[in-house]
């Protein structure tokens, strides 16, 4: 594995993106370990746009239209509920220290979803994969299954460190109620402009 992919990928899961808000939201209002829920259930949904790319999909995806736009709205509604649930009452970012433990099977299911109905997540790998691989490589599927795997890895790592982060900065966001205001207001603006944007884009 080259130099050149770890900087990349580095900087790629780096990037602020869906992923990372939703972590960040689970880690300031529920804590550390359902952050790491969190981290997991991003770095799952990752899954499946790997795989698409491994087998081709990703290129049937991009050949057609209506599958892009099928998918894409269904990921822009998904981002506008995640905009809600931040904002409601007792939602994602609803932070209280008397607060019921939240289903880690839920906050999985929301991580992956979030990855799962973004379309460029799987147009992302197709383009991004196969420049690491050397021409005329022996077992090239094998290669693009160790460059996937590698990406989700680092991937878990770093959105492990952005949820510690959120969640030890939970005292002072408990302590203070005008600073969680602002904060729900920020994710779940966020979450909105995200999919209002996936919403406008062409492809």
């Amino acid at each position: 594995m080259s130099v050149e992919y770890f900087l990349t990928s580095l900087v790629v899961v780096l990037m602020p993106g869906t992923g990372v808000l939703y972590t960040l939201a689970v880690g300031l209002g529920r804590g550390f370990r359902p952050s790491i829920a969190a981290a997991f259930g991003c770095t799952l949904g990752i899954l499946p746009a790997a795989i698409a790319s491994i087998v081709g999909l990703a290129a049937i995806l991009h050949a057609s239209a209506l599958a892009f736009q099928v998918v894409k709205y269904l990921g822009v509604a998904y981002l506008f509920y995640m905009a809600w649930n931040i904002l409601r009452e007792g939602g994602t970012l609803d932070v209280s220290e008397r607060r019921s433990p939240a289903s880690p099977g839920r906050i999985i299911l929301d991580g992956m979803l979030l990855n799962v109905l973004n379309p460029k997540l799987s147009l992302f790998f197709l383009a991004f994969l196969p420049q690491f691989i050397p021409a005329g490589a022996a077992n090239p599927a094998l290669q693009l299954v160790l460059l996937a795997a590698f990406f989700m890895a680092l991937t878990f790592v770093i959105f492990v460190g952005y949820g510690a982060c959120a969640a030890y900065a939970r005292d002072y966001v408990i302590s203070r109620p005008v600073v969680m205001t602002w904060l729900k207001r920020c994710f779940a603006g966020t979450f909105g402009l995200v999919g209002l944007k996936l919403a406008l884009s062409q492809r």
